[in-house]
């Protein structure tokens, strides 16, 4: 049993389940300020209630929007600064500088209150953009670049169940707090004071691990690459297997480099069949950030009372079991369909079921108003129905949408223009989230029902049609990707690949020519 696979990569397995705290942390901090918002006594403490004693929604709309969404301002800045600072530090020491940014943000937003007024929570989320925009850039290229082919799949998945598991903690955590200590400053101080858990058992976790070997061979400390190789295979140095992966990383590494010899950024974009993949990578991102996904889990416990889940306790028990069903729901496709069903097919029934839930919810809104519902009154069937809705969404969200336009994008750039067309998706899903927490409160407060017909024309009519002319990438060799795209033709590739077999066999006919004369000698 100590010889089988899970024992050999036990030290893999130990890096992901540090760094991936991370990853928690991302799902826990995107949920948790919508929560945290909605508690009556932090709309009271910092005056969003009125004279008359009713919230102010135009002033509550705006604080919201503010708090959710400048986490995401902060991680378009920390993601785009991420790439240099881990090319220059090393992956590990990168991501305890970014752990210990985001520890010093959510100290700002957890002291907020008193003399220390809300700006201490923009702040705060700020500075916790940026660490965590810096850790998601360079956490799965960490574990990756450390990982076995034949175990890096499956890493790859607990990616975004972290995710998944954060929001849902994240959901219950206000829960608790609106149930025991729904009149302190509690309310918001456990709930931010929470990140730094993980945040702390992520940074001293990483003082436990080694360097990735891959970087340290892009610097020429091969010997120390060779050690942390060894070290995370549980083999010795001069193991054949160790030495044949440490020939593929360095092998890998030239070519990488001279791939990207000459290439500017003209060529980079424009070259022959690489303007669309841009296109992609751009199109693919700004859709995924405007399916719905983005607005019910950051604002939750708003998007459930706009459904009839009034008072705080019903809106924040709905978002609860909607974090638990996205858990689940990521889970099972992530071990069961994601590599079977293949990425178009998976886009095309997440983007139509996607839509016609939201149709349906905002139909059934539309026929069943909830204005007249009392705050902490049972919700009436109709509401009911939608919440049910809604977690049917979240499963069709977690089968495609969710998880597949990282895997895509990854699938379609050559080494020669990786780094830019990852670089323009993480922008563009970091502005885009921005723009979508931002906008989500006015869009709840001044659309009502219509909110969920504009989701769900934006499922069908702009992601589903989308999806319509995608090709489909599984099981498609990187080299592939060219041919597809037009950069260069089925023919002449297949002549090229004809030339490099006849010298590879005229190499290994020289060389069994050699060792027979040298056995003769």
């Amino acid at each position: 049993m100590l010889e089988g696979d899970s024992f050999k990569n036990i030290r893999v397995y130990w890096i992901a389940f540090v760094v991936y705290w991370g990853i928690f942390l991302f799902g826990y901090d995107g949920g948790i300020a919508g929560g945290v918002v909605s508690q009556p006594y932090f709309e009271t403490y910092f005056g969003l209630v009125g004279a008359n004693g009713t919230v102010d929604k135009a002033k509550d709309a705006e604080v919201s929007s503010n708090v959710v969404s400048v986490l995401q301002a902060g991680a378009f800045f920390g993601a785009l600064g991420s790439a240099r600072i881990s090319a220059w530090l090393g992956r590990r020491w990168t991501l305890v500088a970014f752990t210990l940014v985001f520890s010093v943000g959510a100290v700002l937003a957890t002291v907020a209150g008193g003399s220390r007024g809300i700006g201490y929570i923009y702040g705060g989320r700020v500075v916790s953009g940026i660490g965590i925009g810096g850790i998601l850039a360079v956490a799965p290229a960490y574990v990756s670049e450390c990982s076995l082919k034949n175990v890096r799949g499956r890493i790859t998945g607990l990616f975004q169940i972290m995710v998944a598991l954060g929001g849902m903690v994240s959901y219950f955590v206000n829960l608790g707090v609106g149930l025991h200590l729904a009149d302190s400053t509690m309310v918001w101080r456990i709930p931010f004071g929470l990140q730094l858990v993980p945040a702390g058992l992520m940074c001293l976790g990483l003082l436990t691990v080694k360097e990735s070997p891959r970087w340290l061979a892009s610097k020429g400390r091969v010997r120390e690459a060779i050690g942390n190789l060894a070290y995370f295979r549980k083999e010795q140095l001069d193991s054949p297997v160790v030495q044949l992966e440490m020939a593929e990383i360095e092998a890998a590494i030239q070519e990488e480099q001279e791939a990207r010899k000459g290439l500017g950024v003209r060529e980079a974009f424009f070259g022959d069949g690489n303007f669309i993949r841009f296109v992609i990578a751009f199109a693919i991102f700004v859709l995924q950030q405007w399916s719905g996904q983005n607005s019910v889990s950051n604002y939750s416990p708003q998007i459930f009372t706009s459904i009839g889940f009034t008072g705080t306790m019903n809106s924040l028990l709905a978002s609860g079991i909607y974090g638990l069903v996205k858990v689940l729901a990521t889970t099972v496709f992530i071990f069961l369909f994601v590599e079977s069903l293949g990425r178009k097919i998976s886009l095309l029934v997440s983007a139509v079921g996607m839509g016609v839930i939201f149709f349906i919810v905002g139909a059934i809104l539309k026929a069943h108003p909830v204005d007249n519902i009392q705050a902490g009154q049972q919700p009436p069937p109709a509401s009911k129905a939608m919440a049910a809705m809604l977690y049917i969404y979240v499963c069709f969200y977690s089968m495609g949408w969710g998880p597949l336009p990282w895997v895509y994008v990854s699938d379609i750039f050559p080494t020669r223009t990786r780094h830019y067309g990852l670089a323009v998706a993480s922008g563009t899903q970091w502005l885009f989230n921005f723009v979508v927490a931002k906008v989500t409160p006015t869009l709840v407060a001044d659309l009502g029902y219509k909110l969920f017909f504009m989701f769900g024309a934006i499922n069908i009519g702009g992601m589903f049609t989308f999806s319509l002319f995608l090709p489909e990438t599984k099981g498609r060799s990187l080299e592939e990707m060219d041919i597809i795209f037009g950069a260069v033709s089925f023919e002449v590739r297949e002549v090229f690949i004809e030339r490099q077999k006849r010298e590879l066999q005229h190499d290994i006919q020289n060389s069994a020519s050699a060792r027979s004369a040298d056995q003769k000698v």
